[in-house]
């Protein structure tokens, strides 16, 4: 504190102009005129005396798509996150969720914050005075953020100060600034900051999850450099739980240390590549223009779709492809040869005359010295027919003079041999279970979601609820009223958090319930934000397994469908054909609608809000609807309780929320 009250508030501006310059980052004039006017203001408010043992820090890094808060203030008894809003005259939502967004980071990410109040505050520094209204209990982030403009700052920082009151410790400053901060981007802020070649390193470096995918990107990497050196064709298997980090740790492979290798990000998940394509070019060039154009050019080189990629080279039997090492994401969803070679009303007749996979080592075999194919293999995720498994990459890689494979025991051990990439040991394999990703990084707070789902899907009540009771609930909540779960997940999503509905496919008798259309426009749905009636937090549209494998939101709603139904000992499958549902037998078919449940289950960061349709009970006489049993949906409903599903409760709340008119 001292020395921000000695130094001037054009030289407090200087330094930090010169550490922007550091991390390449561009500085706009008016930058550093608001800093000399948010210095100026800090000097002004800070000066009492009881503020000289006071912490500041300023435009503080939140290491998550340029997120930095503008000051972050370490008292004796809390956390205080400042935004200031230099010449607003009034205190809007966005500006409030901001900084709630700010300090929700920290609560979330920085090990020093687990126990203190963190406390935002939004500064707009020529709007009205407002009340201080202090919360019940200082614990964690306060339910809204405090408001002060450039007059009353001084007096809400220490009134909050008094307020929480004496600690029975006071905050060590020095141990909170070397506690660890370790934030978890989704998948769509990591991919950016890879892109970005100055803030990748610095982004993995800072991931809560590092060991965990440090351990397998090096593993990856040393099969890679094994290949160029042995002069080989290698496929490389990359196993993981749902929720594990594979999609970020192929987009390591392409933007990290292979970048200037040319190397390729290949999915057959349209919605997947476009939402990439379009965040990467949104945040590298958000002003538009020349750098737009270059950035977009750059993001369709490394992120192709698989189908096109393969496509094209067929055509194209002379023509090696630029890249050595190609990322085939979701690697067990390639087309076996009969769905390949398949026409379609969209494509005609397909170009393939084999599966995917085998024309994959053909086309990357044209290298006469060596090529790597990194295969992400996402285990319980096949989710369509035609789909060949790891099966068919294993019969192909056999039948291939000079390929070879590296793999985790995982993909010898999968209960259907779809799954199963061979029958035990084979010569042309190397097992390595470094390459196998175990620890779940989806869920921010609470790990113990992604064996919960697996628990309940596996019909294991018991292992559900005990999972349930141990970790002190889970982040799932259950609701029979749709409007109850939008209005839940406005209340759980602070701040800046994402929320957005999703559903099967099959889940085709949700319309009746009064949710009826599909979200059209992916990138818009995913990227934009309310009152953008597109965004997914508009919460008018759902996403189906299609949509959003592969991505993320951090709420989700999920709307149950009647295409999967809890029997007291089992799963009922069913597939809507006309104005009925039919069983499905198929083992194959049962597997996807299960997959699919998965998908949707481990799609979110934070909470789940699970809405399970009251359906149409039999005392509507003649208008009851055989296609919607309200018994069927009250098994389900039971079902999950009995797993430790919460009941969703509504939190009375005077916080402006976004509504639909």
């Amino acid at each position: 504190m001292p020395e921000l009250l000695a130094l001037s508030p054009e030289d407090v501006s200087a330094r930090l102009a010169y550490a922007q310059a550091a991390r390449h980052a561009t500085l706009e004039l008016t930058q550093r005129a608001a800093w000399v006017s948010t210095a100026r203001l800090l000097q002004s408010a800070l000066a009492d005396p009881r503020a000289v043992g006071w912490t500041v820090m300023l435009e503080y890094d939140l290491l998550r798509l340029e997120k930095r808060a503008d000051c972050v203030i370490l008292t004796d008894r809390a956390v205080l996150v400042l935004e200031v809003k230099d010449g607003a005259t009034a205190y809007s939502l966005a500006d409030r969720r901001q900084a709630e967004d700010y300090a929700l980071d920290l609560r979330d990410f920085h090990e020093g914050c687990r126990t203190l109040p963190i406390v935002p505050v939004l500064v707009a520094t020529h709007a009205p005075p407002t009340g201080f209204e202090p919360p019940l209990l200082w614990h964690g982030v306060p339910p809204h953020p405090f408001l002060a403009n450039n007059r009353t700052l001084g007096d809400v920082l220490l009134s909050i100060e008094a307020s929480i009151g004496p600690p029975a410790a006071p905050l060590d400053h020095a141990v909170w600034l070397a506690a660890p901060y370790r934030p978890v981007p989704n998948v769509l802020e990591a991919a950016a900051m890879l892109f970005d070649r100055h803030r990748s390193a610095e982004m993995v470096s800072a991931r809560a999850d590092a060991a965990n995918l440090t351990r397998t990107t090096e593993a990856v990497r040393q099969a890679i450099e094994a290949a160029r050196t042995a002069g080989e064709h290698r496929v490389i298997f990359v196993t993981g739980i749902p929720g594990a980090g594979k999609t970020l740790c192929g987009l390591h492979i392409v933007f990290g240390a292979l970048r200037d290798d040319g190397a390729a990000f290949l999915t057959g998940n349209t919605p997947l590549v476009e939402v990439l394509r379009e965040s990467l070019v949104r945040q590298a060039a958000p002003e538009g223009g020349r750098r737009r154009t270059q950035s977009r050019g750059q993001a369709v080189t490394a992120l192709q779709n698989v189908h096109r990629f393969l496509e094209h080279y067929v055509e194209r039997p002379a023509e090696r492809p630029e890249a050595r090492v190609i990322v085939f994401d979701e690697a067990q969803r390639a087309w076996d040869r009969a769905q390949a070679t398949k026409p379609s009303q969209r494509r005609g007749a397909s170009r393939l005359r084999d599966s995917e996979p085998a024309h994959t080592l053909e086309i990357m075999g044209r290298h006469a010295d060596w090529s790597v194919i990194v295969a992400l293999i996402g285990n319980g995720q096949e989710i369509n027919t035609g789909e060949g498994g790891l099966a068919e990459w294993g019969r192909v890689i056999a039948a291939t003079p000079g390929w070879r494979a590296v793999a985790p025991h995982r993909t010898l051990s999968a209960p259907l041999a779809p799954q199963r990439l061979a029958d035990g040991p084979q010569p042309w394999l190397t097992l390595d279970d470094a390459l196998d990703l175990t620890v779940p990084m989806r869920s921010v707070r609470d790990p113990q979601g992604a064996p919960w789902v697996d628990a309940v899907l596996s019909g294991d009540v018991a292992g559900a609820a005990r999972l349930a009771r141990e970790s002190g609930g889970v982040p799932y909540f259950l609701t029979r009223d749709l409007a109850a779960m939008r209005a839940g997940l406005r209340q759980l999503s602070r701040g800046l958090r994402r929320s957005g509905l999703v559903a099967s496919s099959g889940a085709r008798r949700l319309r009746a319930e009064g949710l009826g259309v599909q979200a059209a426009d992916m990138p818009h749905w995913f990227l934009d934000r309310w009152p953008d009636i597109r965004a997914s937090d508009a919460l008018e549209t759902y996403a189906t397994e299609y949509d959003c494998q592969g991505l993320e939101l951090d709420q989700v709603g999920l709307a149950w469908g009647g295409d999967m139904l809890r029997s007291p000992s089992a799963w009922q499958m069913r597939s809507l054909s006309g104005a009925r549902w039919q069983a499905v037998r198929n083992e194959t078919e049962h597997a996807f609608i299960l997959n699919t449940y998965r998908v949707l289950l481990t799609r979110a960061r934070y909470e789940t809000v699970i809405w399970v349709p009251a359906g149409s009970p039999a005392s509507d006489g003649p208008w009851h609807d055989p296609t919607r049993h309200a018994a069927e949906m009250d098994g389900v409903a039971d079902y999950l309780l009995a797993c430790g599903a919460r009941l969703l409760e509504l939190a009375p709340s005077d916080e402006p929320q976004p509504t639909l008119v």
